[in-house]
């Protein structure tokens, strides 16, 4: 247990246990080709701070495993972002008790935050009513929730960020679709509760804030746009300074920058046509290029991480290659289990050093009985991946 108090700065140095290897924020020369990944392997200390964070505590307000997985730091430590979220208690045999709603103890929020201070983890939540744990941005409406996206650094020691609003369709799993985009900005000392909620462009189909961008005196908003035939387009907005409440700006097909959202135009890929990506993603400068990380987008369900690096934040990107494939995931995978997948990769530039990429995702299974069997299957796992120019 005492090692986990030691806080986020502990867990920022077990990040960075890795070779070093040529700085990526060091200047490339003209002409040169995007970093080469040297390294990949299992970032096993973030794995193991979280694996026991989870398992340590026995309380109906405590974080047992989420997904998405964002990260902000804040002064007050690491904030970490999560989407759908399981609370309570892992039995001794590596389960958990149904969620609340099927008749067990589990309480199950739509999103929430692990705040990771110098005293060590906690858990944050907001409250119903009834002073039950409850999501942190609720208020979707019936049959409705918000679920994360990315997040910022906002005034001194606060955070904003973008939610996705989404509506059950039907029965199965997968039957939802997203509905809209808000901002929700939070105090540091209040993180139970957003100081406010404000609607962001919803009107061009595209779920905005899968990954936020600050470069050169602006931030730099992508969102994504559901795909006929699988994975998303990716679509770029920006903002002049850091506040998303300003006026936005979209890429447009020619290249210029327009106030309406009907303008925005999908991201290029190699040779011209629109890239494919994952639903969430990253975005992040390494030096005098933007590293794409992204889920490949060719099958559905595929465990292969991919990078994709550009110029510029708006492409046009590289081919995509897969640097890792996720062993958890299929009936050949970890838990021998076709219904496990993985997904929701991010990168974490503030837990980095030089020569690096910090990257979590998350794996879930298509039966939800499977995660209340197997606590451990719900919860990120992290990597460190080596890069040299």
């Amino acid at each position: 247990m005492k090692r986990y108090r030691r806080g986020w700065r502990a867990l920022a140095a077990a990040a960075a246990v890795v070779c070093v290897f040529v700085s990526p924020g060091a200047s490339a020369s003209v002409g040169a080709g995007p970093p080469r990944v040297v390294g990949v392997r299992p970032a096993a200390a973030l794995d193991g701070a979280f694996g026991a964070y989870a398992e340590r505590a026995r309380s109906a307000r405590h974080w047992t495993g989420g997904d998405s997985t964002y990260s902000v730091r804040t002064p007050a430590g690491e904030l970490w972002i999560f989407s759908d979220t399981f609370l309570g208690t892992v039995r001794p045999d590596g389960s958990r008790s149904p969620v609340t709603g099927d008749g067990g103890t589990t309480p199950f929020v739509n999103n929430s935050f692990v705040l990771w201070t110098a005293h060590g983890p906690r858990t944050v939540t907001g409250r119903d009513r009834s002073g039950r744990p409850a999501s942190v941005v609720s208020g979707a409406g019936r049959d409705g929730w918000y679920w994360a996206r990315a997040g910022v650094p906002d005034g001194r020691d606060g955070v904003a960020v973008v939610y996705a609003r989404y509506v059950r369709t039907g029965p199965g799993p997968l039957d939802l679709a997203w509905r809209g985009n808000v901002l929700a900005r939070f105090r540091g000392g209040r993180l139970g509760r957003p100081l406010s909620l404000t609607p962001l462009p919803s009107s061009a189909r595209t779920a905005w804030g899968a990954w936020l961008e600050r470069q050169g005196g602006f931030t730099y908003v992508y969102g994504t746009e559901q795909a006929p035939s699988g994975g998303s387009f990716l679509r770029l907005a920006r903002i002049a300074g850091s506040d998303l409440r300003r006026p936005w700006r979209y890429r447009t097909a020619r290249g210029t920058w327009s106030p309406r959202e009907a303008d925005s135009a999908r991201l290029a890929g190699p040779g011209g046509p629109a890239l494919r990506t994952s639903d969430e993603l990253s975005v992040v400068r390494h030096g005098r290029w933007y590293a794409l990380l992204s889920q490949c987008a060719d099958r559905p369900f595929s465990a292969e991480l991919q990078l994709a690096w550009s110029r510029t934040p708006y492409g046009p990107f590289t081919r995509p290659r897969t640097v890792y494939t996720a062993p958890e995931a299929g009936p050949h995978g970890t838990y021998r289990n076709p219904n496990v997948f993985a997904y929701n990769p991010h990168e974490h530039p503030e837990l980095e050093r030089r020569g690096e990429l910090v990257i979590s995702y998350n794996v879930n299974s298509l039966v939800p009985d499977d995660v209340i069997r197997r606590a451990s299957i719900y919860r990120p796992r992290f990597l460190r991946v080596a890069i040299a120019p």
